[in-house]
């Protein structure tokens, strides 16, 4: 059994203020507006990809966000939501999966205690301090470059870890990152190969679990990858992505 885990969001869709040319269709319509798309020619890469592996949504979206898109080729029989700490199958949670991921925290909940405290009195946060079921912290700063330098300096990198996303800013608690849902996913549908797909540094442990991998040429000048990730520098990430991945799948 071959598994292809995907990143939604600059990986696969797209919103409104990205160039993807003309040829798109919308995944997802928030309060009656569509707000993100997807190219025709990665729909129609995805169905094929879909014959012939399990494709599963791997986000940091939680649940109700993720509820939000539709992909147009059906309800995936898995997808890994809130950063890989949720597992759906056939669009309804596991709890089973939830408990081991809070299990999997355990030692690391303190230290997201001592950070949701400290960033309700951040200066410069412009959004509420969002405690995503447990699992993780997500807020939005004027000054998210300055909060997540703080936040790194207050919280202990042995249990818990920082990013910055444009304003946003994530806590993620060591032991829950993407790549530890791979290995887990891996173990419970006993698959064969993995296949990953993603563009940020929430990425990088699923790319790195992954047999083999890909990702824009703009993450490879943030981090070091292993030479099984393929490095896309030009077109839409999407479509090019998928090309690949539909090609490693008919070897």
């Amino acid at each position: 059994m071959t598994v292809f885990h995907s990143d939604l969001d600059n990986t696969l869709i797209y919103s409104g203020r990205h160039e993807i040319g003309e040829e798109k269709l919308p995944v997802e319509l928030y309060e009656g507006r569509e707000v993100s798309f997807v190219t025709r020619t990665s729909l129609s890469l995805l169905r094929e990809i879909r014959e012939r592996a399990v494709f599963v949504p791997t986000t940091t979206r939680t649940e109700e966000q993720y509820g939000r898109i539709d992909l147009r080729t059906g309800t995936p029989e898995y997808a890994l939501v809130c950063n890989g700490g949720v597992l759906l199958r056939g669009g309804e949670e596991i709890p089973d999966w939830y408990d081991q991921s809070m299990e999997l925290i355990r030692e690391s909940r303190p230290e997201l205690v001592r950070a949701e405290r400290w960033m309700q009195e951040a200066p410069g946060r412009i959004l509420e301090v969002r405690n995503i079921r447990g699992l993780f912290l997500f807020t939005k700063s004027s000054r998210p470059s300055e909060m997540a330098e703080q936040l790194k300096e207050r919280l202990d990198p042995a249990l818990t870890e920082v990013f910055r996303n444009g304003n946003k800013v994530y806590v993620i608690p060591g032991g829950l990152d993407k790549g530890s849902a791979v290995r887990r996913l891996r173990t419970y549908i006993k698959a064969d190969t993995v296949l990953a797909a993603g563009d940020s540094g929430f990425d990088v442990p699923m790319l790195e679990e992954a047999d083999r991998a890909y990702a824009p040429e703009a993450l490879f000048g943030t981090c070091r990858m292993g030479k099984h990730v393929r490095k896309i520098g030009q077109g839409v990430f999407s479509d090019e992505m998928l090309h690949m991945v539909l090609e490693e799948l008919s070897t």
